[in-house]
């Protein structure tokens, strides 16, 4: 039986190295992102590296509740699935919108791969053993740990929101391990540690995603941010290509794979039992399974 994988805004950056790395293993890919031409440009440049089988994109604008089921129907038609790595992510430097008029941050790193998984959790079965790979960020730290709401309490700062979001996808990515303990899916959280991609070149150059404090300390925070996101592409994709596909994981779940690609220890509030109670309560609110809101 063929082995497929799906990667999520896989056009460029670290999810096109993650895609690289999963057909280099034999892994039929499918990378899914936004534009069409960036899309038909990434599964050339994978397809000349002669993979095994041919890479494919597939359209899809992931802040979309609507268009994240669309997706998950035509991927759950072609069959099994056996490994599904949730790269998206994005930080706004002014608060937006998504589609759904859910604020984009959540929306985007936490619910769009959040439904993603659920609703492909029958062809991820079908496929086992298969892997979950949901990719976190050293950002959980400045994260607000509370989601009685969409929106914590407070002003809008791009980079404490998305490490928010991160949080609420990093304990639901636990959570879903002990759910699926036993059913041959695996669930991994992978840490890029950083690297120099489009998000990171442009908005963490912005004084605005930070706090009032830490705007104080602007130099030192830009030094830092600097620092952390100055590596390659490539080597920030090994955490998931490695949690995607390396056998010594073979009948583990619920692991972080640090940048070093090794597990790590998940930070203690994505492990709070209410936390992940809080999240999925919001989540399955905000991104009900189906989108007229039955189970």
């Amino acid at each position: 039986m063929k082995r497929t994988a799906v990667v999520t805004a896989g056009t460029a950056g670290i999810g096109w190295e993650t895609a690289v790395g999963l057909a280099a293993t034999g892994l039929a890919v499918t990378v899914v992102g936004r534009d069409a031409e960036r899309g038909a440009q990434a599964v050339e440049r994978i397809n000349a590296t002669a993979p095994a089988h041919p890479a494919r994109f597939l359209a899809t604008d992931l802040a979309s509740l609507d268009a994240v089921r669309a997706l998950a129907d035509r991927i759950a038609a072609d069959g099994p699935l056996t490994v599904l790595v949730n790269n998206v992510g994005a930080m706004f430097p002014d608060r937006q919108s998504s589609t759904d008029g859910i604020e984009a941050s959540f929306a985007v790193n936490h619910l769009s791969p959040y439904l993603l998984t659920e609703l492909l959790l029958p062809s991820l079965r079908t496929g086992a053993p298969s892997r979950i790979v949901n990719v976190t960020s050293g950002a959980i730290a400045a994260a607000r740990r509370t989601f009685d709401a969409v929106e914590p309490p407070g002003g809008y700062y791009g980079f404490h929101w998305y490490g928010r979001a991160k949080l609420a996808n990093l304990a639901y990515t636990l959570q879903l391990a002990g759910r699926l303990e036993g059913t041959g899916v695996s669930v991994f959280a992978a840490d890029p540690g950083g690297a120099a991609t489009e998000m990171t070149n442009g908005t963490m150059l912005d004084p605005k995603i930070v706090s009032p404090g830490l705007r104080l300390l602007w130099p030192l925070v830009r030094r830092k941010f600097a620092r952390s996101t100055s590596g390659p592409a490539s080597v920030a994709a090994r955490p998931s290509v490695f949690a995607a596909t390396d056998g010594s994981l073979t009948g583990r779940t619920g692991l972080v794979i640090g940048p070093q690609v090794h597990p790590v220890t998940p930070s203690r509030s994505a492990t709070d039992p209410r936390v992940a109670e809080a999240v999925r309560r919001l989540s399955e609110h905000l991104a009900p399974i189906t989108a007229d809101g039955g189970a």
